[in-house]
């Protein structure tokens, strides 16, 4: 079976390089692709220094639309879907292939751990989370240690059947929905992967308050589709 990773990245050249590399240590993936979702500091160069396909999209237009751009662009029939700040720990996702190759599974989710940041700041307040694995459950029945993950292994028909994939911070929390409403396994595993931390400060607040207003957006497109 093919299977295609890809990455996101908005302004990850810092981390980017490190995190493709351990991707690249990962047996059975076909192809690397990553999607420079208008990035201002240099992500795209450090990407061209490594052999994987990239998208350089025009201008800063969410997650979910650059992921839209990858998976229209190169076809597979599992995606590995991955943050572009991972850095080392993206190797763990080799666990969320296994149960998609074998047949056991139609989409993995990386379930992290008590300890998300790789460098000791603390993350948020769980506001979100909270918020989103409500929703997910009044929705479906179905309870999430880790419903906002992006690291996940889906495979193709699941995306066409959900018709994609949802625009901004929504987007993990739609493609659970419309998963598991239409029927699909879905399986998380607890992962050791890290990430880089939002913290609590200003641009952390900003950040989870966009986020909570676009998950709030995709719980209530849900909600009006029952």
């Amino acid at each position: 079976m093919k299977v295609t990773a890809l990455i996101p990245a908005y302004n990850e050249a810092a981390r980017i390089g490190e995190t493709i590399a351990a991707v690249a240590d990962i047996p059975g993936i076909s192809q690397i692709v990553v999607i420079d979702d208008g990035s201002t500091d240099g992500t795209a160069r450090v990407v061209q220094n490594y052999p994987v396909e990239l998208i350089r999209l025009p201008y800063n237009q969410g997650k979910g639309e650059a992921l839209n751009a990858g998976w229209q662009a190169y076809s597979a029939d599992i995606y590995l879907l991955l943050d572009a700040d991972l850095k080392s720990s993206a190797v763990h996702a080799v666990e969320l292939l296994r149960p998609v190759l074998a047949d056991e599974a139609d989409m993995s989710i990386a379930a992290f751990g008590s300890y998300q940041s790789d460098s000791g700041v603390r993350m948020g307040f769980g506001i979100a989370k909270r918020f989103a694995g409500w929703g997910i459950r009044l929705l479906t029945g179905r309870e999430l240690q880790s419903p906002l993950s992006g690291q996940r292994a889906v495979r193709r028909e699941v995306l066409a059947d959900c018709g994609g994939f949802a625009s901004g911070f929504g987007v993990e929390v739609a493609l659970t929905i419309g998963a598991l409403r239409r029927g699909y396994r879905v399986v998380e595993i607890e992962l050791p992967m890290t990430h880089r931390a939002t913290g609590r400060g200003l641009a952390g607040f900003s950040h989870r308050g966009r986020q909570l207003w676009q998950i709030g957006k995709a719980l209530y497109r849900a909600w009006r589709q029952c």
